[in-house]
């Protein structure tokens, strides 16, 4: 991105969430490798599946991947894949550094929940390492419950789930 965007030059009106592509599989592995430089992801956590974008997220009708489109750039991305017949799990939540704390996070997520709803799952999951406290909060404010923590490679992972039967989630954000 050779025109960086101030944070006080950010117009949420011009971003739009859309149905990623193969076309963007490149950039989703450029904010993916980002995400591995910061300490985001597990080491052996090769993002595989966004190589395989449409058979890990399109082939399944119960599964999807979103990018957060910003004019010509790709600011943020989210993913949803099927675990079980009830849940799914929200996967690959990142915005671009640079246009982190624009609200494109929350929209990301509302997207990703109401798609949830509307498959009818009963239970989201997903997991964050504890490091990140502004995607911690986040999750908190959707009413993610924490589950349990996990060890691995010296790191503690988080993880979250939500309860989609419940009446709390018909009132978030």
């Amino acid at each position: 991105m050779t025109d960086q965007v101030q944070q006080n030059q950010f117009d949420a009106e011009a971003m739009v969430i859309r149905k990623a592509s193969d076309n963007d599989i490149l950039v989703l592995r450029e904010l993916f490798e980002k995400s591995r430089v910061e300490g985001q992801t597990r080491e052996n956590d090769t993002g595989a599946d966004l190589d395989y974008l449409m058979a890990g997220y399109f082939e399944c009708k119960d599964s999807g991947f979103w990018v957060a489109q910003y004019r010509e750039w790709i600011v943020g991305m989210i993913g949803v894949q099927r675990v079980s017949d009830n849940s799914a799990e929200i996967r690959r939540l990142r915005v671009r550094d640079t246009f982190r704390r624009n609200g494109i996070g929350t929209e990301l997520m509302l997207h990703a929940i109401e798609f949830c709803k509307e498959k009818q799952f009963l239970k989201v999951i997903l997991d964050v390492r504890i490091e990140r406290s502004p995607a911690i909060k986040l999750f908190d404010s959707f009413g993610f419950l924490h589950g349990r923590e996990r060890e691995s490679e010296g790191r503690t992972t988080i993880d979250f789930y939500l309860d989609l039967y419940s009446d709390k989630t018909d009132t978030l954000h």
